[in-house]
This record gives structure tokens, sequence and C-alpha cells, in this order.
């Protein structure tokens, strides 16, 4: 089931990136004291009072400005508003109620999303009690006095945005077919694949990037079989967009990805793997979904018996946290390779699902920790009692030790490695959990 995605909005400058770096419990979005710096959209995933929820950071919302770049940010933090389920509204307490805050919360409510109204840099609130009060005139409700930097008062913000979630189960009976997502840059190709499918031009295509503006559900049928495909605006390049305004789109990619089964990443055979689709694929990757990477515009490219072996080598060389993904050349203009994709879909869905009894299991262990010994440490050497499955979707598996100090990360890849050795599970993460016992 798809997390609800809370969205951080409010004019530049008034600790929207702060509050993000609080919650997400690291520093990951750039702070500085000056208007428009957040440099990146960020997301991550919070949990509270027993719901995960995926917070996203914005650019500033400057309503009147006619600066091209702010307009543009303008624009691109609607779009994170739209894809919302709560907006957490960010003002400053200490630069007062402005024309900007009250053009901004009539965005919001035209935008018919539960709004939040939080009031950021409240260290005092006996100091600040009259200017905070001063927010009731916006006509959002009660504002919540926060102050990020010192974590005060966020708790009952949180909890206010709890009350507002979607709830996690509609009581309708859960779709099984299965959901693909297609994401990847502008451009490359991505409705296109699905008007392929489809036989007909349903999705806007057009040679000008991110023409998508919207992340469209549509059913496909293949040899009986339904499948439902997920169609996302693309993230836009650096050498195409300033910095400022790189990632605007990730919001809907982030929720496309957790709607979904498998994630189709879809590479421009013409441009090459870039940063960006390390990026996307890193999504997938994070959240445990099946990968397929596929390169479009395969016809379009002048080839030599080397051309495919030296493409796959520079995606695993730029992917290379997740060789387990399946690469098809495909193009969706011709139709070349097209009918494989379902073929690979059915495949890494079975692997997602697959279940290795515990017996199993510890047969491929026992021959691992025999063909390798674990690592020690002054003297001490690292016991692998059992290994146990615990879960699908991505295959989950619980390895019990005597010290998970000595359990060092290249030991669990190198028990992976032999796991998938005799398993496959290609095109799907695995995840394993290590567990401290005594002998």
């Amino acid at each position: 089931m798809s997390k609800p995605i809370v969205a951080i909005v409010g004019r530049p400058n008034v600790g929207k990136s702060s509050l993000f770096n609080m919650l997400a419990g690291r520093r990951i979005a750039i702070v500085k004291d000056e208007p428009g710096i957040t440099r990146d959209r960020i997301y991550a995933d919070v949990d509270w009072e027993g719901r995960t929820f995926t917070v996203i950071d914005t650019g500033g919302i400057e309503p009147e400005s006619a600066d091209p770049m702010l307009s543009k940010m303008r624009e691109q933090a609607l779009i994170a508003v739209n894809t919302a389920d709560v907006v957490i509204f960010m003002t400053d307490v200490q630069m007062g109620l402005s024309d900007d805050d009250v053009g901004v919360s009539n965005i919001l409510r035209r935008s018919g999303k539960p709004v939040i109204l939080a009031v950021n840099k409240v260290d005092s609130f006996r100091k600040y009690e009259s200017d905070v009060y001063e927010f009731y005139n916006l006509g959002l409700g009660d504002p919540f006095p926060i102050s990020a930097t010192e974590k005060q008062g966020v708790g009952d913000l949180l909890s206010e945005v709890v009350k507002h979630l979607p709830g996690e189960s509609s009581g309708q009976e859960e779709d099984e077919r299965p959901k693909i997502a297609i994401v990847g840059r502008p451009n490359v190709g991505k409705s296109s694949m699905i008007n392929r499918y489809l036989g007909k031009d349903r999705l806007i295509v057009s040679e000008v990037a991110g023409t998508t503006r919207d992340a469209i559900d549509t059913v496909v049928k293949h040899h009986g079989k339904e499948y439902i495909f997920v169609d996302t605006a693309g993230l836009r390049r650096k050498n195409k967009i300033k910095e400022e305004l790189e990632a605007y789109m990730i919001a809907r990619t982030v929720s496309a990805v957790d709607r979904s089964d498998v994630v189709v990443v879809v590479i421009d055979a013409l441009e090459g793997v870039a940063e960006q689709d390390a990026k996307i694929a890193g999504i997938a990757h994070d959240r445990g979904k099946g990968v397929i990477i596929a390169v479009n515009k395969w016809d379009a490219l002048e080839k030599n018996d080397k051309t495919i072996y030296e493409m796959s080598r520079k995606i695993q060389q730029t992917l290379s946290f997740m060789p387990y993904a399946e690469i098809l050349f495909i193009s969706a203009k011709t139709g070349q390779r097209m009918d494989k994709l379902f073929a690979s879909i059915d495949a890494v869905i079975e692997n997602q699902n697959m279940r290795v009894q515990t017996g199993v299991l510890n047969e491929i262990l026992a021959e691992a920790l025999a063909m390798q010994q674990p690592p020690t440490d002054k003297g001490r050497r690292l016991k692998v009692f059992y290994m146990t499955q615990t879960g699908v979707k991505p295959p989950t598996f619980v390895l019990f030790v005597n010290s998970m100090k000595l359990m060092h990360y290249s030991y669990t890849r190198y028990i992976e490695n032999k796991v998938r050795e005799a398993f496959g599970f290609a095109g799907t993460p695995l995840r394993f959990i290590v567990k401290e016992r005594k002998q």
C-alpha cells in the first residue's frame, strides 16, 4: 500500500528544510540562510503514533514573484501540494505575518487539501505568544507554534498531521492485478511504451520534456492478463535546469513506486545511463521493489557487436547498488522486444514472492560458512547460528549471530550472493536483518 505523502511548503527561508531534517533524523536538505537555497526535493519516511508517511521537502513559494526561477519553484511546489495527502504550511514568527503568507494560504486553500499551519522559530512561547496568535488571520485554523531547530512543539504538529492522513484501509478489496510503475527522466519514452501496448495515443507524447503532467493509471491486457501501468512525470536533468529546480517531480515518483509491485526504470539509449537514473532507481531499491531497467530507443542507436555489452557494463557501474536488476533493450517506437517486458515483470513478481524453507536456507548457509570463514576481531570470531526467511516483497531474511558488531556488511553481502546463486531472486532486492542471540 502507498504511504501517505505530507508536503512541507511555505515561503523561502522559513525553516522547511530544518523541520524536514529533524523529522528525517539526519541532515539531508541543504540549509542556508538565503531564500531559495534548498537544492533538491528530498523525501523521507516518518513514523508517528503508529502511522508511517512520506515527508517531502519543497522549495519556497513566492506567490507574486516574476523571477523565472522562483516562478518555476512555485509551479513545481504546487505539484507537491497536489500530490500530497496533507500539507504542512510553514511560517516564521520572527518575520511575522506577511502578504506572501496570505498569498500562499490562498493557494493552499484552493487545493482542497488538509493544511496544518506551523509557526516556526518559536523558541519561547511566552515571548512570542501574541505574535503566534496573529497567524489566526490566515483562516487556516489553530497555528502550531514550533521550533524546528530546538525540537519544540513538533510532536503536537505531527499528531495533528496523523489525524488528517487517509485511513490505512478503505474497506474495499485490494486490487490483485500487478501494478507497474514506469519511471525515468523526461522524454525517455515512458508514455510511448504504454501507448505501444494500448495501440493508441492515450497519453500525451511530445518532444518537449515533462509533458506528462500527472501520474496516470492505465490498464493494459497482455495474453488475457491485466496489468496496471503507472506513468509518471520524469525528473529533470541538471544541464536542462538550474540546480535549485532539479528533481521537483520526485514526489510523484515516490508515490508511484510505493503503489507498485515492479518498477520499470526507462533509460534513453541515445543518452546513456546518468546520475538521475541512479536517483530514480534508488527510490525503488530503498523501498524494496522489483526493478527492471528498460533501455528504450535501442533502434535509433548505431550499434556493433560490442554495443550491448558496453551499455550493460555502464548501467551496472552506475547502478552498482542493484546488480540484481533485469536489463532489457527495447524500442517503444518499433515494438522491438516490447513483449519480453511482460515475461520479465511476471518473473520479477514471482521472485518477489518466493519463499525458501528454513532447512534449505541453512544448508546454503552451512556451505557458505565452510567456504569462507566468518571474520574475527581481537581474537573473537563471528558465529552465524542460523537463518530464516520472515517475509516477501521483498524477500526478507533474519540472520542470528553471536555478535552484531562482528557481522560486517561485506560478510552479509557474501551470504546474500550465496543465496542468490542458489535461488536466483533476479529483479528483486533482498533484505537481511541481523539479530544477536546467545549460543
